[in-house]
């Protein structure tokens, strides 16, 4: 029998066959593809001719094709629609790819002849581009333990075999403590909670099996739900199953995953000759070493403190005023800040929520790419992986750019949060590839689907992502797109959200979802000037997640307890009791999932120290459509992918590197004196 994820895709832009792929197909096509790999890699490693670069690198960036397909379609779908079936290959394949990368890394014969060339590189002739990826092939592969022998060596393959299985099971073990955990709601525990809250219990409802409305763990219920709900001890019961994801004891429990990924990490960063994971981690980076990093958010965490806890003054005397005598909690925060912001703002999320349409911000996300880049989005009726999916051919004047797939919706299938992936790099090795992009978000269905203002930040932050790869114009693949330092890589992302505050787009999309009218310039004028509102609190939960991210990875010795190591940092930190961390240890994915953002966290802060400095380029030339400053934004961060060093790239496009002025002018903080 043919295996689809096998056979060439005779489909519209060699897109995958979903509807013809089924979950047992995914093992033997990894198989194929692993031996395929490993073949080639046998071809290069053994080839009689003197290296170069086309025999070595760009045969190392061919080889790997069929395995890149079939993974890419198959962790796509284990993210966003998952099943006992796919976590189950997760587990399996997760030793196996890790085996596979080891063998790659450790191929002596293979690191030879990229040593050689290395060494040879200055007589070779190559062009900017071919020069970077030898250099990051290079780079790549030692810090990987290719020059390590014997027992070194052997270790350091099993140290990352056994982090590939730790991560897997992290995040199948959070999916599993968000999927499982539903609180139902009786019509009278609906009281005070306004109607497109309640719209979103009732779908919830009906998504889990459920005759009566329930509250779950996808933040786009449980955040309105904290915000809206005048019962505390709802609150109290929803906030405590939110942080309590990952550390609910038994088999999902997360605690103990967590402190074997630390020591591995230390025991790993020590085997290849680095003081801490964090040194090793950062070495790459934008930021260099652990002091730049925390000399960031110290800059930042001290005017957010000052502010967050003038703020709960505020909120604490409210919470008095209620007849709740005792101190703020932190299932009490959002309640009484929605309540201050309607006060001192004249906002209320329940006015301001039917001007967010998901189709129509869908649109104003590509209404803002049409007039600043000329992209073209047409709908595409193609077989998808799921009914929620949709998809657009991406064109500029009349060529073919990408294949975008949006899937917005939460549901227990999928991960929570949100993030954006290729199932098809851009790259002209091997002729000219354009890529399938995704968007998946977690945003509460209804009819019509209403965002609130912070979820249409996520809708943009992520398209600003998907930007990046669509627009990447770069020969080889290792280099393109998304594919920089992780702290340059947010950059894109949060850039593109400040289309979003812009009046007139804001004017032409954000139309009331029954009057079609739109949003009154006086609420407009309100909305934007509150978009610094409680930022003290968003400000502080974050850094926070971020320095106990950078003390777990610089400790001398890896903390055997991350929890009790956790309450550490934060009570030198000063935390304010009433203010959670974003993502506790337990539940912190983006560091226990995988080593994408492990050290890494602060990344979207050192990004954003940027992203403010480069919409400042667009003020500053004219308007937040100017042309020019467009076209340099895509020539230098867009479309350069990682040929070039990220501050190098930076630099061609603003002529200068940013300070933290601007981070902290965009936040509404005052430096502490």
């Amino acid at each position: 029998m043919t295996n689809p994820l096998l056979e060439t895709w005779e489909t519209p832009f060699a897109l995958p066959p979903f509807d013809k792929i089924a979950d047992d197909q995914f093992a033997p096509a990894m198989e194929t593809a692993l031996a395929e790999g490993r073949a080639a890699i046998g071809a290069i490693a053994d080839n009689p001719d003197q290296p170069s670069f086309a025999n070595t690198i760009e045969a190392l960036e061919l080889a790997g094709d069929t395995l890149d397909r079939v993974a890419g379609v198959f962790y796509n779908l284990a993210g966003a629609d998952s099943s006992p079936v796919r976590e189950a290959l997760q587990r399996e394949f997760a030793p196996k790819f890790s085996a596979y990368s080891s063998e790659i890394t450790n191929n002596a014969a293979l690191f030879a002849r990229i040593d050689d060339l290395w060494q040879r590189r200055d007589t070779l002739g190559l062009c900017a581009e071919q020069m970077r990826v030898l250099r990051l092939t290079h780079r790549g592969f030692s810090r990987s333990g290719a020059a390590l022998e014997g027992f070194a060596r052997d270790r350091l393959t099993e140290v990352k075999s056994r982090l590939a299985v730790l991560g897997t099971t992290f995040s199948q073990n959070l999916l599993a403590d968000e999927r499982a955990w539903v609180m139902p709601l009786s019509e009278t525990d609906l009281e005070g909670l306004p109607d497109f809250v309640i719209a979103a219990a009732r779908e919830a409802g009906r998504e889990k099996g459920h005759d009566v409305p329930v509250v779950t763990l996808s933040r786009s219920l449980i955040v309105p739900f904290l915000q809206f709900s005048p019962r505390r001890d709802l609150r109290e019961i929803a906030y405590k199953a939110w942080v309590a994801r990952g550390m609910n004891g038994g088999e999902t429990d997360n605690r103990d995953i967590a402190a074997e990924v630390l020591a591995l990490r230390a025991e790993r960063a020590m085997l290849l000759g680095y003081d801490s994971f964090a040194d090793y981690k950062l070495e790459t980076e934008m930021a260099g070493n652990p002091h730049a990093v925390r000399d960031l958010l110290m800059q930042v965490w001290e005017p957010a403190l000052a502010q967050a806890q003038a703020d709960a003054v505020k909120l604490t005397a409210m919470l008095h005023s209620d007849g709740v005598n005792g101190e703020l909690e932190p299932w009490d925060w959002r309640y009484y800040s929605e309540k201050r912001r309607l006060a001192e703002h004249d906002l209320d999320e329940a006015e301001l929520k039917p001007y967010f349409q998901l189709d129509a911000m869908i649109e104003a996300a590509f209404d803002c790419a049409r007039r600043l880049f000329g992209l073209e989005f047409r709908p595409l009726d193609v077989a998808l992986y799921h009914p929620d999916a949709r998809a657009w051919e991406v064109m500029r004047g009349g060529k073919h750019v990408a294949v975008f797939i949006g899937d917005y919706f939460a549901r227990g299938s999928k991960r929570s949060g949100a993030w954006c992936s290729a199932m098809r790099s851009q790259r002209k090795l091997g002729g000219d590839v354009r890529p399938i992009v995704v968007n998946v978000c977690n945003f509460a269905k209804g009819d019509p689907c209403l965002l609130s203002y912070d979820d249409a930040r996520t809708l943009f932050h992520e398209f600003g992502h998907a930007l990046h790869q669509m627009l990447s114009d770069v020969t080889y693949g290792s280099i393109s797109g998304t594919s920089v330092a992780r702290d340059f890589v947010e950059l894109p992302s949060q850039l593109y959200e400040h289309w979003l505050e812009v009046p007139e787009v804001l004017e032409k999309h954000a139309l009331h979802a029954v009057t079609g009218q739109p949003m009154p310039r006086a609420l407009l004028d309100r909305l934007l000037a509150a978009q610094t509102y409680d930022m003290g609190f968003q400000t502080v939960e974050y850094v926070a997640s971020a320095l106990v991210d950078l003390d777990f990875h610089t400790s001398e010795e890896a903390p055997t307890d991350p929890m009790a190591a956790q309450a550490v940092t934060l009570e030198g930190l000063g935390m304010p009791r009433a203010i959670g961390m974003r993502h506790a240890t337990p539940h912190f994915a983006h560091v226990f999932s995988g080593d994408g953002y492990s050290s890494g966290y602060y990344s979207y802060m050192w990004s954003e120290v940027m992203d403010a400095d480069a919409f400042a380029a667009f003020e500053e030339a004219g308007g937040p459509f100017d042309t020019e400053t467009a076209q340099k934004l895509e020539r230098f961060i867009l479309s350069a992918g990682g040929s070039q060093e990220a501050d190098a790239l930076y630099t061609a496009f603003r002529g200068r590197m940013p300070g933290v002025e601007a981070l902290l002018k965009g936040r509404g903080l005052q430096r502490v004196a």
